[in-house]
């Protein structure tokens, strides 16, 4: 039962979550599907109950990382990433440990931005498997791009440079990845966004209120 349907706001909710231990999900997607708008908004709504894992991608190339197309640049990025995203996520669950961490991305992420096929030059390079990447997460909520439906992505973000057929073929990158977890859930690209936030906050509202 969500906190609608017992008549609760969201933030009256998330103040009665039962005390347990972390969980880690992952709010990901392909470039503009709102993820980090929604996932602001519910770190504001959540009374100290959840804490935000930050995109490193962002975090990296805003803080200097060079970001280039040749192959070498990119293997290097995403690489850097990935240590990076598993480091970060190890801190928030020692520092928080009586609140659901939600992750801007996480480590499969960087398969679908690999220069060679996913499923196997990234997972060798990095020395790990799908199935142990996708057991680090409870649950997935993939947040399908606005490209999909030829809606602008533009939101500001200096490290944003894909073209909307290039987010397009990323969100579907991802979504091959991610749906090998066995909690994911998809969260498709609408005309209002405030409809898609709305059914992202009900989703994430659910999957907090039951065991991953």
């Amino acid at each position: 039962m969500t906190f609608r349907q017992r008549g609760l706001s969201y933030s009256e909710g998330m103040k009665n979550l039962p005390e347990k231990g972390p969980r880690r999900i992952v709010i990901t997607g392909g470039p503009g599907g709102g993820k980090t708008t929604i996932a602001n908004q519910i770190r504001l709504n959540s009374q100290k109950k959840i804490v935000i894992v930050p995109e490193v991608a962002t975090m990296l190339f805003s803080g200097g990382f060079p970001r280039f197309s040749d192959e070498l640049a990119r293997r290097a990025a995403q690489t850097a990433i990935y240590h990076v995203q598993k480091n970060l996520e190890e801190v928030y669950l020692s520092h928080y440990s009586d609140r659901v961490i939600l992750c801007d991305r996480g480590t499969l992420d960087g398969a679908a931005y690999w220069p060679e096929e996913a499923d196997l030059d990234f997972f060798q390079t990095l020395q790990t498997t799908v199935e142990d990447e996708v057991d680090r997460y409870d649950a997935v909520v993939f947040f399908e791009t606005a490209a999909v439906g030829q809606i602008s992505i533009d939101d500001g973000n200096a490290s944003r440079n894909e073209t909307l057929d290039e987010a397009v073929d990323l969100d579907r990158r991802l979504q091959s990845i991610w749906r090998q977890h066995h909690n994911f859930h998809f969260i498709a690209c609408e005309k209002s966004f405030d409809g898609k936030r709305q059914s992202g906050m009900l989703k994430l509202d659910q999957l907090l209120q039951a065991d991953c």
